[in-house]
């Protein structure tokens, strides 16, 4: 089930953006979200109010994710509002990771605009110089995925997307953030930090056992 953006509101913060000087770009992504399901009483207009006009509320499950639109002057300052505007909505939301980090040979084939069989091509090392990038998770199961900033940053250098696309800069934004809300997340937990203070420290533990 989805809830779509309201565009008369999009159309008219563009004119004033437009107004006020601002060089406004066009950004999609998606966010995943914490502290709120489907049966959560007015998140739908809480969201809203805070300023997600611009979003699709999606549900998988009771889970909820918000697909944006945003204009901004750059991707970094899109998600970073983003996120502002969905955890000041008063409702205990709160952004878990940025969607699109991590991809198939599908996902790959249509965020880079080649066909599926060109991606499985070069993945096999029947087209380029057979140095695809190496899945990160499901490695030995049939369905295996990418670090897209890597994939991105490889197409980008072999000149299969062109540099001023984006493409490999957006990506690596993207994993910037996800890197950025998973120490936000796993700084919450106390056996987590206790193994942060432990690899701090390895050296001066090791220096004590001798």
């Amino acid at each position: 089930m989805k809830k779509h953006p309201n565009k008369e509101i999009q159309r008219r913060r563009h004119y004033r953006l437009c107004q006020e000087g601002v060089h406004m770009e066009l950004y999609n992504f998606t966010l995943t979200v914490s502290g709120i399901t489907l049966n959560t009483p007015g998140h739908e207009d809480a969201l809203f109010e805070a300023g997600c006009d611009d979003a699709m509320i999606s549900y998988y499950g009771n889970a909820i994710y918000l697909e944006f639109d945003r204009e901004a002057p750059s991707l970094k300052n899109a998600i970073a509002t983003a996120i502002r505007d969905i955890e000041s909505a008063g409702i205990g939301a709160r952004v878990e990771s940025v969607d699109s980090t991590l991809v198939g040979l599908s996902d790959i084939a249509e965020l880079s605009a080649l066909s599926r069989q060109a991606i499985t091509m070069l993945k096999d090392g029947i087209r380029g110089k057979g140095d695809f990038p190496n899945p990160i998770q499901r490695i030995t199961g049939q369905s295996p995925l990418w670090d897209w900033a890597e994939v991105a940053e490889w197409l980008e250098n072999c000149g299969r997307i062109a540099k001023d696309s984006g493409l490999a800069a957006n990506a690596k934004e993207l994993n910037t953030w996800n890197l950025a809300l998973r120490i936000r997340a796993s700084r919450a937990e106390v056996k987590v930090a206790e193994h942060l203070h432990m690899l701090e420290h390895a050296e001066a533990q090791s220096y004590r056992q001798a």
